[in-house]
Parts: structure tokens; sequence; C-alpha cells
């Protein structure tokens, strides 16, 4: 089911058929790096990932869509809205496979994701966290309109994230 679209990209809920693509992307070396381990080893982990996420979208009205070019149907990454239970407001999210970085593929992901959470979904503040070293996803979110608030620590033993915010009172995209 397409949610929104863009120039060049359809952003849509992912679908059990998306298994075999979801597998490459969380097994990605800088999605491991970044992002981290999820335990998606099988076509079928894959699976239950994406139900989670159709599920999350049920529940709540947004999650990580698929990301694919409209000319061709081929999937690029996911970006998306999430509520996670370690963080008190809805946080953006997106990952791409490497052969699609630096073609504006995440920035007009992101930016049109963005627009939805603020005009479709009357979000007014949306976050977002990163490794403190993942400067490429700071600046995307930096373009998008997002500013660094400060870090954060889920845990004791966990590393420092910084996290970004968006607060649409002092600020239109």
């Amino acid at each position: 089911m397409k949610i929104f679209e863009t120039e060049r990209l359809t952003l849509r809920l992912q679908t059990t058929d998306d298994a075999d693509f979801i597998l490459e992307l969380v097994n990605d070396p800088s999605w491991l790096r970044f992002i981290g381990d999820r335990g998606v080893r099988t076509v079928e982990d894959a699976r239950e990932y994406i139900l989670n996420s159709i599920h999350m979208y049920e529940k709540s009205g947004f999650c990580f869509y698929l990301v694919e070019r409209k000319e061709d149907q081929t999937p690029l990454g996911i970006c998306g809205l999430v509520k996670r239970e370690s963080l008190e407001d809805v946080d953006i999210g997106f990952a791409f496979l490497p052969k699609y970085w630096g073609k504006g593929y995440a920035y007009e992901a992101a930016s049109a994701t963005m627009a939805y959470g603020i005009d479709i979904l009357g979000l007014n503040r949306i976050v977002a966290i990163t490794a403190q070293d993942n400067e490429a996803s700071a600046k995307l979110l930096e373009k998008v309109g997002l500013k660094f608030e400060r870090l954060i620590q889920f845990s004791d033993d966990a590393e420092e994230l910084r996290l970004f915010s968006f607060n649409s009172d002092s600020k239109t995209l």
C-alpha cells in the first residue's frame, strides 16, 4: 500500500515479498555499524521483521516504509516514523543500501516523511537518534530541519547517542 510519493520515490508499506531486500539491508555493514544487529539472519527472520513493522503501522498509523524508485520499483532503503518505548517523542529513521547513497534519495524520502509527519499526522515534535560518529545521518537530519539537542543514553552500559529534534512551534520546514 502506497503511503506517499515524491518526484522520484514511492514510500509504501513493506510486505513479506520484500524479505530478500530487508535481509540484505539489515545485514549491510553500515546498518550493523550505525543501527545495530537486529538478529535477522534468514528470509524468514526478515518476514518477521516486516510483520512487526506492519503491526506498528496498524497500532500507531506509521512505521518504517519501503522506499522504492518510481521508474522501476527498485527498493532503495527504508524511511519512516516510529514510536519507541525508550523515547518520549516519535522519531524519524532511515537506512539505504550504500549503492544508493549520494543520489539525494535519503534527503528526498526524509523530507517527505517530515512533511507527512507534520502536515498529515499532526506531529508537533519529531526527534531522531544517531551514533555519535554517524556524520552523514547527522548532516541529513539537519538538512531536513532537525537540530542537535543533547546526548542521551538508554542504559548505563549503552553508548551515548546524539538526539536531534524538530519542534513545529519554533520553525517551519
